[in-house]
């Protein structure tokens, strides 16, 4: 199977996924294999946000959006045209994948295969329907992929390399674990946006899509705002006011009442609307329905302090800040070429 080959038949994955990418689920004639695989993944919604509560229908349906758009045959060239492609022995990647947010760990295992590699998957049990059943459509409109894709829960054996993606204590144990191996290993990291004071309304209705899309829990979610001295946050609730309905969802209140109680209790000081607190703290990580806040007096000092950094931080909102920015709302529609932690796992894969 040729490079080619192995595109043309995750540019279908990305045709099958298009029927999902709404809320409204709507099953097209035009999709290859669909009377065998529609129905079924349907059901597999249906387990995915059973068994985890934070997987809704929207957030699912924004997952696989963004997952269809990606997976066109422009940009899967575009993606791979600065590479020289030609695996002559393929090696079995170990991919241990987060279950934070849906299909979490999809572009490693995109990677993997779109590389000539097979793939060892170990995911999360908190995201375990979703990625199988794709796998099983992804082997049915390409035959030559049986045989590529392994899903275990055991111990992990019989592999050359490793992507494993986990918070900061698990990150220590997978670099023990696998010291022998090449490696790309994964921890915490958080995203950050850099406001001046000057933001529309319209910038910071689009910075609450950053805050609120799968709840917070990804690590391109905004969970800490750098503002100047005396900024006033009066336009920022009032912009993202339009997200007020997350509240009535049982786990995000669960959770915005617990940390609120924590911080009453422990008198910090704090300013909250009734779906979000925001806290003055240091820390890069906030919990959920929390976002923290820091003052900052220069912009140079600031840019310094996040270079100095960067091993935190995924992703820095703001506009005509700092390079390599990302544009208010866009921090959960990444490229193919946006890769995490800025490893790319691309020349890491043709290198093993």
């Amino acid at each position: 199977m040729n490079l080619q080959q192995r595109i043309k038949a995750f540019v279908k994955l990305g045709d099958f996924l298009s029927q999902f990418s709404n809320e409204t689920i709507q099953k097209k004639d035009s999709i290859e294999c669909n009377d065998l695989f529609f129905d079924g993944f349907k059901h597999q919604l249906k387990l995915a946000e059973e068994h985890n509560g934070w997987f809704t229908k929207e957030n699912m349906a924004f997952a696989f959006k963004g997952w269809s758009e990606n997976l066109t045959i422009e940009n899967l060239n575009h993606w791979l045209e600065p590479y020289k492609i030609n695996i002559k022995t393929p090696k079995n990647v170990a991919i241990i994948m987060a279950g934070n947010i849906p299909l979490v760990g999809f572009h490693d295992f995109l990677s993997a295969l779109i590389t000539g590699h097979y793939a060892l998957v170990k995911q999360s049990s908190n995201d375990k329907y979703l990625l199988p059943y794709l796998a099983k459509y992804l082997e049915y409109v390409e035959p030559r992929f049986k045989g590529t894709i392994t899903f275990t829960e055991d111990k992990l054996e019989n592999f050359d390399a490793v992507i494993a993606t986990g918070s900061d204590n698990t990150a220590r144990y997978f670099e023990y674990y696998f010291k022998g191996k090449p490696s790309i290993i994964r921890n915490n990291r958080n995203s950050v946006a850099v406001l001046n004071g000057q933001e529309s309304l319209e910038e910071l209705q689009a910075l609450s899509e950053d805050i609120f899309r799968y709840y917070g829990l990804g690590c391109r979610n905004v969970s800490k705002l750098f503002v100047p001295q005396n900024y006033k946050f009066d336009t920022f609730f009032e912009s993202i006011y339009h997200w007020h309905p997350i509240i009535n969802k049982a786990k995000y209140a669960n959770n915005y009442d617990y940390n609120k109680a924590v911080y009453l209790m422990s008198e910090f000081d704090m300013l909250e609307n009734g779906f979000l607190m925001i806290k003055e703290d240091e820390s890069f990580s906030s919990p959920i329905a929390t976002v923290f806040y820091e003052f900052y007096n220069s912009e140079n000092q600031l840019k310094e302090k996040l270079i100095s950094e960067k091993n935190k931080i995924q992703c820095i909102v703001s506009k005509g800040f700092i390079e390599n920015e990302i544009l208010f709302g866009e921090t959960q529609k990444p490229k193919l070429w946006n890769y995490a932690d800025d490893v790319n796992s691309i020349e890491f894969l043709l290198a093993i």
